[in-house]
């Protein structure tokens, strides 16, 4: 078992490392340039150290995924340890997920503060989110860790999209970002075992927090060793005022956002319930269970892959487009397929692979929009996605009381839905 675990690891990090050293066949656009031109055949080739840099994000990022991801398959172990129950360990997962409605507060670091300072900042708001509950493991001490982790994290991923939409040329944006995404199915697939093994060890419900700490600082100071300083003109960096202001002015990015509602939305009304669906219909167990869990994760990083395979050859808009009509029908199979266990799995394969390969393909979109104000946009881009999960978690166990084919109707309507808002307001390939 450790034989092929140490395996999975390293096929992983070959997997970025080899991705990485594709990318990024093209630099030098700046926040001001001029949206891509499609003319534009060849990219000049980018140097060397723009490759460490890509790493060096994505292995920062996977230590905050792991934060993020591990609270939910260890909220019951984390809520026996602390003597609580768990609807009040739930509650810091709930005041997490509100704290990325006002994630243009933190996100617009990066435009006002520069990439590089934006991206330090948020690895040591994690790192403190973690060392605090290393130092005081108590319940008060969770939630404000979970906060300052969460704040973290909206600041860094905003800092990052911006900084590749900075360097990487649009042609090669798709491949750059979805390098950058597996961080989140990696912290899913390597991250959250590792947590576990942490956990099971010890005994101990704290023992991931120390590690993750002080994984941050490093990730902190690796950053600051291979990024580049930011540009001295803060004259020229939009305040978050400004960013707002340009960001309402522009309809294809109020079109984005809305976008980026849309899908979320319809994506919760589905993966609030597919565990109560698959125990309702084959009376499985947690173990059981488990196994779906696994499944998802393995589509997501599917989705992650398709992306760096094919979104910047078949340019971003249409990538979307093809995306979000691959999740509608998948909400609509997921039922049909549901006649057995092994079908069940195909379907939600199916369903969370077209789900991740549409949202993760929005992002290099985004990032063109409004160059002037990335930053702002990006993490404007957070803020909707976390309003589409809001309504899409209380509508989706009141669909299921209906069956399973009312919540993937509703999936189908707003992925189409999303679809009719790009076709129309957004004219970015």
């Amino acid at each position: 078992m450790e034989g092929r675990y140490r395996f999975a690891c390293v096929s992983v990090l070959k997997c970025i490392t080899t991705c990485s050293s594709r990318t990024f066949e093209g630099t030098g656009l700046d926040s001001h340039s001029p949206p891509y031109a499609p003319d534009i055949k060849t990219p000049p080739a980018a140097p060397p150290r723009l490759r460490v840099q890509i790493l060096a994000l994505t292995l920062a990022r996977t230590v905050l995924n792991t934060g993020h991801r591990m609270i939910y398959p260890f909220l019951p172990t984390i809520a026996r340890g602390l003597g609580v129950d768990l609807q009040a360990v739930a509650f810091g997962v709930t005041a997490r997920a509100a704290l990325g409605l006002v994630s243009p507060l933190f996100g617009s670091l990066a435009d006002t503060a520069g990439r590089r300072i934006a991206l330090i900042v948020g690895m040591l708001a994690f790192a403190a989110g973690m060392l605090l509950v290393t130092l005081w493991p108590t319940y008060p001490a969770l939630i404000v860790a979970m906060l300052l982790a969460m704040t973290g994290k909206l600041i860094f991923d905003p800092a990052t999209q911006a900084f590749i939409g900075d360097k990487v040329h649009y042609t090669r944006r798709g491949l750059a970002i979805a390098v950058i995404e597996l961080s989140w199915s990696g912290a899913f697939l390597l991250g959250v075992p590792v947590v576990g093994w942490l956990i099971a060890r010890s005994d101990r419900w704290q023992a991931p927090f120390p590690w993750l700490g002080m994984l941050a600082v490093l990730g902190a100071g690796m950053l600051w060793r291979t990024l580049p300083p930011d540009a001295p003109h803060p004259s020229e960096r939009p305040s978050l005022r400004q960013g707002i202001r340009i960001i309402l002015s522009e309809r294809a990015a109020l079109a984005g956002l809305a976008i980026g509602v849309l899908i979320n939305f319809a994506n919760e009304v589905v993966s609030i319930v597919f565990g109560a669906w698959m125990e309702n219909s084959f009376a499985l167990e947690v173990a059981a269970l488990g196994a779906a869990s696994a499944v998802i994760g393995l589509a997501e990083l599917g989705g992650e892959g398709l992306v760096a395979g094919v979104v910047d050859r078949l340019g971003k808009r249409r990538a979307v487009a093809l995306g979000l009509g691959a999740n509608a029908l998948a909400g609509l199979l997921l039922p049909a397929l549901g006649f057995s266990v092994e079908g069940a799995l195909v379907g939600l394969f199916f369903f969370f692979i077209t789900f991740e390969f549409a949202l993760v393909s929005t992002i290099p979109l985004m990032t063109e929009l409004v160059p002037h104000a990335r930053a702002t946009l990006m993490a404007g881009y957070v803020a909707a996605l976390s309003l589409g999960r809001m309504p899409g978690a209380l509508a989706g166990p009141a669909l299921f009381e209906i069956g399973l084919l009312a919540n993937g109707i509703v999936a189908a309507v707003l992925n189409l839905l999303a679809l009719a808002v790009l076709l129309l307001f957004v004219r970015q390939e």
